[in-house]
């Protein structure tokens, strides 16, 4: 490698080819044309004497050295991209930054019109844009900035990322006012009985509730599976169907809300963001504006 050689900005198209593996898109991404990304491409592989990218129907495929260096690049470019904003005295009300969060919709509708509420008052200018992103690629996309704060579960174990628990929550039962059920307590034989609504973004294979089961020895019937959390309440207000979700979400509906008969751990969630970013003050504001409704959230 010959670094004298090598300009700044084609690390940034560099980081934009991974990311996407595409050239096209690379270049839609950074506003630039496809020669253009192209011309950086090809002076990143003089430099680096390796073609970096390898062109396969799969797309452009990163070779040995572009996986060697793509973390310290994007852990580089967070740092310049930060460092622009360290030394400014933040001030919210006159901020007009944008953030992406990464978060389920259940953490969305408990969030997202608190923290609007917040914004309006006290940064009307700071925008906020929320996406979901698989766990599996949270530390690709807060390394690359595509996200800049992840809210999901403590299962992310990543060098280049930062983290702080935003404090859990316990599940419960829920089932309509109307619903036959009618003791005040739930037994683990009147649990089994009743027909379930099971919320996941996989298309098959048991949840939590059901992995606590099965170290019983027992199996509880799933007649509806769903993607979202939202959705599934709605399901149990209209059914006999029964819904085990966080306390939270139950105690938004006026339905009756029982004591699982079995031990199930309760949910935690972490905030997750890329480690070049913890001493940008605008990004601390905002990580302790959410921190403090998540807590407040769940007291």
């Amino acid at each position: 490698m010959r670094p004298s050689k090598v300009d700044l900005n084609l690390f940034v198209v560099f980081e934009a080819v991974y990311r996407t593996r595409n050239l096209t898109r690379a270049a839609e991404l950074l506003f630039i044309t496809q020669p253009a990304v192209s011309n950086a491409l090809a002076r990143m592989r003089l430099a680096f004497d390796d073609p970096l990218f390898v062109s396969t129907p799969a797309g452009m495929m990163p070779t040995p050295v572009s996986e060697n260096i793509i973390g310290p690049v994007r852990e580089a470019l967070q740092l310049l991209d930060s460092s622009t904003h360290a030394g400014e005295r933040f001030d919210p009300a006159s901020s007009e930054r944008t953030f992406r969060l990464s978060m389920n919709d259940l953490t969305e509708a408990l969030l997202l019109p608190a923290l609007q509420d917040v914004l309006q008052r006290l940064a009307p200018g700071i925008r906020v844009e929320s996406y979901f992103t698989a766990r599996r690629d949270v530390a690709e996309a807060l390394a690359s900035g595509a996200v800049h704060l992840a809210i999901d579960a403590p299962l992310i174990d990543d060098p280049y990322l930062e983290q702080e628990p935003l404090g859990g929550d316990r599940y419960a039962c829920m089932v309509r006012n109307e619903h036959p059920f009618a003791k005040k307590k739930l037994t683990i034989d009147d649990y089994l009985r009743f027909g379930h609504i099971h919320v996941s973004s996989r298309r098959q294979g048991p949840g939590l509730v059901d992995a606590e089961l099965n170290k019983l020895g027992v199996r509880r019937t799933i007649q509806t599976r769903v993607q979202h959390y939202l959705v599934a309440p709605l399901i149990a207000m209209r059914t006999d169907l029964v819904l085990t979700a966080p306390l939270m979400l139950l105690k938004r509906y006026d339905a009756r809300i029982l004591t699982l008969p079995f031990d199930l751990p309760d949910l935690e969630t972490h905030g997750y963001w890329h480690r070049s970013v913890t001493a940008d003050p605008a990004h601390r504001w905002l990580r302790e504006q959410i921190g403090r409704l998540m807590r407040k959230q769940r007291q």
